[in-house]
């Protein structure tokens, strides 16, 4: 930025913008490890009216679902949703709606979530003003994430959104990696792939011939290193679980045996005040629901 240049030329004149240049101006004072700033996402980086954004994203998930096999429609959330009703919607409750919702999206791996969000918000566009969703993002926000950035401040989200689907986009609309992206947390399930573990292990065994014959590494090891354990979206959480088997004489019940599904699953929290998390419902509640928040 050159000298003379205003950094938020978007902002109207006014107490604001100068109250935040002299905050900006003391910031100077403070050291670069800690000059840090969170901000919300819905209504203070981008639109949030008439709807949410994810929102929009789960209803284009729905219609595509419910094309395929018209019988998910039939589900109470699904009818409200699909028509509009506000008083069913009010009944249901926001809980039970994203949790069905959510549970659209069971069985993916976290890299398959972030591709539907990312080819949603590629093509869908705002329901009034009709532009690009990825559009709706608020100019003078982003000139204060720039100002911030050159000088020198870690800049996150704290969103009551879905912490996957912020994480989507974050990095491309605001230049904030997915890592500083703090939100409702889903579910995940992580299981053992029998078959992939079988290729690794004859992956190994021929590695360990090719090296004691005194032959270069194969690249057969590197493309499965990252593979052995695969992450997927699940309904099922709040706890961990230890998968059921039946105990034999030469072991101790309860411990992991080679082989064996673990499912690893947190408790879904959402982001509350400060960037603090709070459980955002109780076990017994959300296994009634039988799906993850958003």
């Amino acid at each position: 930025m050159t000298e003379g240049t205003d950094p938020l030329p978007s902002w109207r004149p006014g107490g604001v913008p100068d109250a935040l240049m002299a905050f900006l101006e003391a910031a100077e004072d403070i050291s670069v490890a800690d000059r840090v700033a969170y901000f919300d996402n819905d209504g203070t980086l981008w639109c949030e009216r008439p709807t949410y954004v994810q929102l929009d994203f789960f209803l284009d998930a729905l219609r595509r679902h419910v094309a395929a096999d018209p019988s998910i429609g039939e589900r109470d959330e699904f009818v409200a949703l699909l028509s509009g009703d506000q008083g069913s919607i009010a009944t249901i409750g926001l809980e039970r709606i994203a949790v069905a919702l959510a549970g659209l999206f069971d069985g993916l791996t976290p890299e398959e979530f972030t591709a539907e969000a990312r080819a949603c918000m590629a093509k869908a566009k705002h329901r009034s003003l009709g532009r690009p969703l990825r559009s709706v993002t608020y100019q003078p926000m982003l000139e204060l994430l720039d100002e911030l950035r050159r000088r020198d401040f870690t800049i996150g989200i704290v969103t009551g959104g879905g912490t996957e689907f912020v994480r989507a986009i974050s990095d491309d609309l605001y230049g904030v990696p997915a890592q500083l992206v703090v939100g409702t947390l889903i579910g995940y399930e992580f299981t053992r792939d029998e078959d992939l573990i079988e290729r690794v292990l004859l992956s190994h065994a021929l590695q360990h011939r090719r090296t004691a014959d005194g032959a270069k590494p194969d690249a057969t090891q590197q493309e499965t290193k990252s593979r052995r354990t695969q992450a997927k979206l699940s309904p099922r959480q709040n706890r961990q679980e230890r998968p059921e088997r039946a105990p034999s004489g030469d072991e101790n019940t309860g411990a992991d045996q080679d082989g064996s599904n673990l499912r690893c699953i947190p408790y879904v929290t959402q982001a509350g005040p400060c960037g603090a998390e709070h459980a955002l419902c109780g076990q017994d509640a959300l296994s009634e629901l039988g799906g993850p928040a958003v």
